[in-house]
């Protein structure tokens, strides 16, 4: 025999195997993340049954051969051939009625055929529009449901003319959910061990009772069919009266309905699915949305889609390819050789009858073929040949050979059909704009909670606050009060772009005060004035930039105005605030300064100048307070409106005496993560710094490098102090009214405690804007000089030294007469705070772990301990402990390269390892299962090789073991143990070769860390390259080192 390689396989547990490397609910994440560890192939062990793993398009290929594999029926699909036997979907090879039956439909769904049942299939897709248009655009769709009533329905109404009806129940169809909870079941059954699903009585009696009540129907539309029959031709009359041309024999009733059963599940599950996943990347990429809104438009002319034009739509059709390649809704198939071969040119050496799994989802990915952005969904690469150009089989959503997808035609006209016009008929958004893709599998693989809205296209929008903080907070965190509704007021729009809730917070301030200027604001985010910018009232928009990138509430509106032609926002009158941080230079306030100039040159009229609040200044609330004064005194004399004297509140908040504790007002079970492990990685007398490991909220995924973004609260400390000011207990609640939208619950009582804990930001420093509200509020004129000196010195007096407002309240209890209400108005609403996540989903999928430094210093502050919101937080979590938290993605370039053998070289300080470490624990595992990996070479600054080098003892020290990692330290307090280098960027000069090899063999540069870390580094590179061209000086340097590192080379960095 000659020689051949071993199949590698992960660790085997003793009779389940490697059962425990899959998802029960989700396994394809399971195949796929075994695949990033173990490469080409794989081995599992599934309770006994060995199952090889094909992960590239080479081997794809080459079992892609009907003369040497045929289509392995094992695993559920043998547990759906319960109710659909040998009908053509679960049919074995061997099978008679297979070959008869595929002889006889295979004309029924040739391009002809299919042409004949576009009617029907619009009858049913006009069902779908009707329901999104009658509902509105505030109702939230569920898509993934509504689209399966639209592929089940256009189906059952194709194939044998017959109507379930789905879009007049309510609720899901019976004969859908049957099938739901069968196919399901049928997954989970493939991994039980047969004894025990003998003993799970009431399961097995569901999935029973679940087949027969589809077979019955089916059975009953045979029937019906028999009693009446019709002229009509479609699949079910063909089953009935045709002959096979071949043997001359026709199908008997039992093959039919199970033919018939084969249809309404492989004819509705995928295609359901495929819907549903453009559904999402349309919303997800607004420029690839608009330039099929466009094309769809030009070839429509606002009328109905017909056949003719779906040849004329090619972007269209790159779409619906680039979906298919990017999420196979059926994501694998198996196949089985026929006799004793080789794989991979000989390497590989599998039996007759192994079974063969092609992970479609996986290799449709694979970056030999797609390149390195394969991850992302672009359609250009399908359009101008470039499809037809790829290699064999690089893309095969529809299996292949004579088992592939008889109703490939049907699908393709039917999803075409239904999504150019529903993107020709509506504007799409998300419910939750920061919604990043979740899976659901069980036969077919769909969207997990994916929800939307659908505004008819050039409709007056309606707008949606959405909340900057977790997707699990309830959309009514920005509410009027019922109770408190505006007057004659003038109608006014904010509008704020924000991942972190420094701009939405800022434009709550706006809506805060607008009722006292004469105006009723109302509030939204960015995406929700995509298409319309009212001009009844003045329009106000605060908006941040993010590496020059619109925020994720934002992007829909800056693709809308950056493709506007002419003078479409005519009578728009508007202002623009934008946040920025100028040491970024090079995209410093690029969205807000987009947004200002394209409004004024499509047709409005700047209020004011443009506001630019810069936070790495001092004075950067100062800014936008002086902003708030020019644009109010601006709106009273455009609008002839006057501030309002009146002594009643527009935000009035209601002690009660009660014990009343309402239900949690900001969580879910769903989006809870556990505490696992929280345990100290500094020696005593250091800084502290935690790793932490916490379980995932259910389907969560991420990648190495993501976030764990985290809604913390305040430290109790906090929160009694508040209590005791205002003589109140935690006992007490609160009822809340409000003429302005409010991120605080109102019209019920709530924990006062709650909302001190939960809602607000207690330690933020006062602005000088907080400080003008408290001279007003003291009549004591000591107190008064005291607080216009503190303004007048801000930066010193109170940013520096984190002065809050509670800070001042408790320093003058009496002389400050401040109510409750008051106080509450003032504090900004609590933010996310964003920790890179500091492993890797091969470790552990559905864990994640942190590294986290705890800020708990002394305070400025009359020497109180100053207690950071979110370090301290976490820090006082101990195991079991439930927190919010989402995983969010991080910016594109900071991701480990898609080819494992690209070495890196990475730079950080203290616990700015966190995603490095992630990296460094990817490339370990992998090259652990025999992977080739490149080297890192990690540049890390701390103050004591025996105080705060984290890991080293522990992980850093294995990984260095395995040469996976060499950890070059840099040791600020003991320089003379790290080559005489006391930060980071010395020990970048002093190991300059090391660093120059690594980067001609095509290393990835990544910096994580402190704005201050990153500048020290890039101006060290500069010199490293002055040393090797002494013909540059610095500024050419600097732009020669921007170009070499082109797409080598990404940050994330905080401060």
């Amino acid at each position: 025999m000659p020689f051949h390689s071993q199949i590698p396989q992960p660790p085997a547990l003793p009779f389940i195997g490697n059962v425990t490397y899959l998802d029960r609910e989700l396994p394809i994440q399971g195949f796929a993340l075994l695949a990033q560890q173990y490469g080409e192939i794989y081995l599992l062990d599934i309770l006994g049954r060995k199952v090889i793993v094909l992960n590239t398009q080479e081997l794809a290929n080459e079992v892609s051969n009907d003369a040497k594999f045929r289509k392995g029926v094992i695993g559920s699909l043998d547990e759906v051939r319960y109710i659909s036997g040998d009908g053509l979907f679960t049919a074995r090879e061997d099978e008679p009625n297979w070959a008869i039956a595929h002889r006889l439909l295979m004309p029924a769904f040739n391009t002809m055929a299919v042409r004949d049942m576009m009617e029907d299939m619009r009858d049913i897709c006009s069902q779908l529009l009707l329901k999104w248009e009658r509902f509105g655009p505030d109702h939230v769709i569920d898509p993934s449901d509504d689209l399966t009533r639209v592929a089940l329905d256009t189906i059952a109404l194709c194939s044998m003319s017959y109507r379930l009806n789905s879009f007049y129940t309510e609720n899901q169809p019976p004969f859908a959910a049957s099938m739901t909870e069968f196919l399901r079941e049928c997954y989970i059954r493939s991994t039980r061990p047969s004894l025990v699903q003998a003993l799970m009585t009431g399961t097995n009696a569901k999935w029973e009772s679940d087949a027969k009540f589809m077979t019955d129907v089916a059975t009953r539309i045979l029937n019906e069919r028999k009693e009446k029959p019709i002229e009509k031709k479609d699949l079910l009359n063909t089953m009935l009266y045709s002959k096979d041309p071949k043997t001359g024999q026709g199908l008997s009733d039992d093959t039919i309905v199970k033919n018939l059963l084969t249809f309404l599940i492989a004819g509705h599950e995928t295609s359901s699915g495929l819907m549903s996943f453009m559904t999402y990347y349309l919303i997800k990429n607004p420029e690839i949305m608009r330039k099929l809104q466009n094309e769809i438009d030009e070839v429509l002319g606002g009328q109905p889609v017909q056949y003719q034009d779906l040849s004329k739509m090619p972007y269209l059709t790159a779409v619906i390819r680039e979906t298919l390649r990017l999420s196979p809704t059926a994501p694998m198939r198996m196949v089985q050789p026929l006799e004793d071969t080789y794989l991979a040119n000989g390497k590989y050496f599998v039996k007759a009858g192994a079974s063969l799994l092609v992970n479609t989802w996986v290799y449709h990915k694979d970056p030999k073929i797609w390149g390195e952005d394969a991850q992302e969904f672009h359609p250009e690469r399908m359009l101008n040949g470039k499809f037809e150009a790829l290699p064999p089989q690089a893309w095969q959503p529809f299996g292949f050979g004579i088992r592939g997808c008889i109703g490939r035609p049907f699908a393709w006209q039917e999803v075409s059909l239904v999504m150019a016009s529903i993107v020709q008929k509506f504007d799409l958004s998300f419910v939750d704009p920061t919604y990043n893709l979740e899976l659901k599998q069980a036969l077919t693989v769909k969207p997990k909670d994916l929800f939307i809205r659908a505004t008819p296209r050039n409709q007056a929008p309606h707008f949606h606050p959405t909340a900057s903080i977790l997707k699990q907070v309830p959309q009514s965190s920005a509410t009027v009060s019922k109770h408190a509704r505006a007057g004659a007021l003038r109608p006014m729009y904010i509008f704020y772009g924000s991942n972190t809730g420094t701009s939405e917070a800022f434009a709550q301030r706006i809506a805060n005060d607008a009722p006292s200027y004469g105006f009723a604001p109302e509030l939204g985010s960015l995406d929700s004035a995509t298409g319309h910018i009212p001009t009844d009232g003045p329009t106000f928009i605060c908006t941040a930039s993010y590496e020059g990138q619109p925020a994720d509430n934002a992007t829909r509106f800056i693709d809308w105005i950056s493709n506007l032609q002419s003078s479409e926002l005519r009578g728009v009158h508007y202002a623009v605030f934008g946040c920025g941080n100028s040491d970024w230079t090079q995209t410093y306030q690029r969205i807000p300064t987009l947004i200002d100039e394209t409004l004024e040159q499509r047709g409005g009229v700047p209020l004011i100048p443009r506001g630019a609040g810069d936070s790495s200044q001092s004075d950067f609330f100062d800014v936008f307070d002086q902003f708030t004064n020019d644009l109010w005194t601006t709106l009273t004399k455009v609008y002839s409106t006057v501030q309002s004297e009146s002594q009643t509140p527009a935000f009035k908040v209601e002690i009660n005496s009660g014990t009343d504790r309402p239900t949690a007002l900001r969580q879910s079970d769903a989006a809870l993560g556990r505490v696992i492990e929280n345990r100290i990685l500094t020696a005593p007398g250091y800084p502290v710094k935690r790793h932490l490991e916490f379980e995932l909220p259910k389907g969560s995924t991420y990648r190495a490098g993501d976030y764990l973004a985290i809604l913390p609260q305040n430290p109790p400390r906090n929160v009694r102090r508040v209590l005791a000011h205002f003589g109140l207990s935690s006992e007490h609640t609160v009822t809340i009214s409000s003429v302005s939208p409010t991120f605080l619950p109102v019209d019920r009582p709530v924990s006062l405690a709650e909302i001190l804990s939960g809602y607000v930001e207690l330690s933020q420093p006062a602005t000088t804007h907080d400080l003008r509200t408290l001279i007003d509020a003291t009549t004591n004129d000591a107190v008064r000089a005291d607080l216009n000196e503190l303004k007048i010195s801000y930066q010193d007096l109170v940013l520096s030294r984190r002065i809050s407002v509670l800070d001042l309240l408790e320093k003058h209890p009496h002389e400050i007469q401040l109510d409750l209400a008051t106080y509450l108005r003032m504090l900004p609403p609590m933010r996310i705070r964003q920790y890179s996540i500091s492993s890797s989903p091969l470790w552990n999928a559905e864990h994640a772990t942190l590294t986290v430094s705890v800020l708990e210093e002394e305070s400025l502050s009359e020497g109180k301990i100053f207690l950071g919101v979110a370090s301290n937080y976490l820090s006082e979590l101990v195991p079991e402990d439930r927190v919010q938290m989402s995983v969010r993605a991080s910016a594109a370039a900071f991701k480990l390269p898609e080819d494992p053998e690209i070495p890196l070289i990475a730079y950080c300080a203290g616990s700015g390892l966190a995603p490095l470490r992630g990296f460094i624990q990817e490339r370990a595992l992998q090259k652990i299962s025999g992977r080739k990996v490149g080297k890192v070479l990690l540049f890390f600054g701390c103050r004591d090789p025996e105080g705060d080098y984290l890991y080293s003892t522990d992980d850093l020290a294995e990984w260095s073991k395995l040469g996976v990692v060499e950890v070059r330290p840099a040791f600020s307090s003991f320089p003379e143990r790290s080559k005489g280098c006391k930060h980071i960027q010395d020990r970048l000069w002093a190991d300059k070769e090391d660093v120059v090899d690594a980067f001609n063999n095509k290393a990835h540069s990544f910096i994580c860390g402190s704005n201050q870390i990153a500048k020290a580094v890039r101006k060290q590179s500069v010199e490293i390259l002055r040393v090797f061209r002494p013909d540059l000086d610095q500024t050419q340097a600097a732009k020669e080192l921007e170009s070499v590192l082109k797409g080598r080379f990404a940050t994330d960095v905080f401060d």
